[in-house]
């Protein structure tokens, strides 16, 4: 007879004694025939299943959740309670329209300089364009979303030349777009544009719904037995405030991935280093955003796949509350962990667009009561006049846990730099049962998933699902109804634990990823890979934010010794995304300049711009 483990209740654990222990994945890298041969085994009923066993065991999971007596309720989804109010912030209405919300938004921000971006120094440094940038060359007539439109057309069609391809977009209608900027055009013509983010390009992730386009989350049939009315509600809200919306970004098949491996559409390259993974779930959106292509897109984060993917690319990416954006109209319905949120060149973007797509829906707002959203007072260029207040938790141990120094290093320094700069406190803390909460996050995102899933898998659609989709499937298959139970008590200790700690500090910072990004094997390109060691790396400080539905945001810090790029993950108490853009925004100011990727598209036309603000 064996021993079953018995966990103390969350109040009685003596968190100064708890010792950090590295994570440690026991399970093979595997490409090409091999992983085709290892998919074909673990599908097969009696050896499958022992294999899965095998590797559930030797990674702590059985013990977990077979072995361990543990005293929490469970909780089902994320729960929170009463939140004290943010400092310095506007607060806002969930039923204003999303172009009233974007006037506040705006308001928020630094008074817009057009020299800041309409220079003709070509020894100034890289920067992207803004949304601002666009919308005052449009007001300016120094050229038109009909013009620009052409422009991004004309790079998307040659796409199907490059190599190795350049897979962006999973579809794509020229004449959509067309439609959309003439329109636009002619508001501006006629001096009535609907708002800042009127003839503002914006891309759509796959799993997002947006009429007339298919929705296929980064499969090749599922368009066949889900049709799309309509679009989603936050893809209606970007709608109403004029917004182009280019297509459906490429995505790691229904976001079961870390890396952004497509093998049905062709892997999309980072456009910092195109022989290396964006990141994933949300890989063409971020890649597209960093080409310059678009100045915002929209992706999903259930286990990181909006903030990896922009550490990845040099982006920033923000993960909402869990409740505070509405995702009807997406494959995230059915969920407890996921959420819809903007990727975008800078934290202004990002909050702008965040302001256009805000708005629970009522089912979260009976059940989660959120607080009013806010707005940080980005007045001036260092992130507002709260930020010296605030106190950033820092676990150590965990921060330094990365495959290379450069990147907690770069994360160190600005953390010194916010220290320094404006008198923010960096507060050492601990974070219990990281291990537990990693595996209750893995069955916590794949018992819906595979609920959502088996109806097509019965009817034959396994076998068209790629090979790292179906290894996923076949460990989500391997966990029982007393596992998701136990996960789910893990998932209240997780969060008493977390509520404790944000009663000393505002937000708990941590690299966003373990490493940068990484290199794309060949052998994978055709039938995706397994790598848990390297999704370890990814995943290692995104969890919480999504098992426990907390905000959190990804911004760039710098960049390692190969110019990849490095990002800061922020995470914030419930309901506080003001405090955690502010923050962003002042990290922002202080991190070093930016890199121009090595592929860039400049849609904006930068020597005409140029040339036609200086005769202005």
């Amino acid at each position: 007879m064996g021993k079953c483990k018995v966990m103390k209740p969350v109040k009685e654990v003596d968190v100064s004694a708890v010792k950090y222990k590295e994570e440690d994945i026991k399970a093979p890298h595997l490409t090409g025939f091999m992983f085709k041969l290892f998919v074909n085994i673990l599908e097969t009923p009696l050896i499958g299943s022992l294999i899965v066993d095998s590797l559930k065991k030797s990674n702590g999971m059985t013990e977990m959740f077979r072995n361990t007596v543990i005293p929490e309720e469970p909780m089902f989804r994320p729960e929170f309670p009463p939140q004290k109010s943010e400092h310095d912030v506007v607060i806002v209405g969930e039923d204003e329209s999303p172009v009233d919300r974007l006037e506040i938004a705006l308001n928020c921000l630094p008074q817009y300089d057009p020299s800041r971006s309409f220079h003709t120094d070509p020894s100034s440094s890289f920067r992207y364009w803004k949304i601002r940038d666009y919308a005052f060359a449009y007001r300016s007539k120094l050229t038109a979303p009909s013009v620009v439109a052409e422009q991004i057309i004309s790079i998307i069609e040659e796409f199907k030349y490059d190599k190795p391809p350049t897979p962006y977009l999973i579809t794509f209608d020229a004449s959509q777009v067309r439609k959309q900027a003439e329109a636009s055009t002619q508001r501006f013509e006629e001096g009535k544009p609907i708002s800042i983010l009127d003839g503002i390009f914006v891309t759509i992730k796959d799993d997002i719904d947006c009429f007339p386009h298919t929705t296929k989350g980064g499969t090749t049939w599922l368009h066949e037995y889900r049709s799309v009315e309509k679009d989603s509600v936050v893809v209606s809200r970007l709608r109403s405030c004029g917004a182009i919306l280019i297509g459906k970004a490429n995505m790691h098949e229904l976001g079961m991935g870390t890396t952004g491996n497509n093998s049905n559409y062709g892997t999309t390259r980072n456009p910092h280093a195109p022989e290396r993974y964006t990141g994933g779930s949300s890989s063409g959106s971020a890649a597209i955003v960093a080409s310059g292509l678009c100045s915002a897109a929209l992706g999903t984060d259930g286990g990181g796949s909006i903030r990896i993917p922009a550490s990845l690319c040099g982006l920033t990416g923000l993960k909402t509350t869990y409740g505070r954006t509405d995702i009807t109209g997406s494959l995230c319905e059915g969920g407890t962990v996921g959420i819809i949120g903007p990727l975008a060149s800078s934290v202004e973007d990002a909050l702008l667009v965040y302001a256009a797509i805000l708005g629970s829906s009522s089912a979260d707002r009976r059940n989660l009561n959120p607080t009013p959203p806010c707005f940080p007072k980005l007045m001036s260029h260092n992130g507002g006049n709260a930020i010296g207040s605030l106190r950033l938790g820092k676990y150590t141990r965990w921060f330094n846990d990365v495959n290379s120094s450069e990147i907690s290093d770069k994360c160190e320094d600005i953390l010194r730099l916010l220290s320094n700069n404006h008198g923010c406190e960096v507060v050492e803390i601990v974070v219990p049962e990281l291990e537990e909460m990693r595996a209750a996050h893995v069955v916590s995102i794949g018992s819906p998933a595979l609920r959502s899933l088996t109806p097509y898998c019965e009817a034959g659609k396994n076998s068209k699902l790629s090979y790292d989709t179906r290894t996923s499937l076949a460990i989500f298959r391997s966990f029982s109804a007393s596992d998701y139970v136990s996960a789910q008590c893990i998932r209240r200790r997780s969060m008493e634990y977390h509520m404790d700690i944000f009663k000393n500090v505002d937000v708990i910072v941590t690299p966003t990823t373990g490493m940068t990004a990484p290199v794309i094997h060949p052998a994978a390109l055709k039938n995706g890979e397994t790598n848990c060691q390297e999704t370890a790396y990814l995943m290692r400080f995104v969890l919480a934010a999504n098992l426990l539905g907390f905000p959190a945001i990804s911004v760039p810090v710098g960049y390692d010794k190969e110019g990849l790029p490095i990002g800061l993950q922020i995470m914030g108490r419930p309901w506080a995304e003001a405090t955690v853009l502010a923050l962003a925004a002042a990290v922002e100011e202080l991190a070093p300049v930016t890199k121009k990727p090595a592929v860039f598209h400049d849609v904006l036309n930068t020597n005409r711009v140029h040339t036609d603000f200086s005769q202005k």
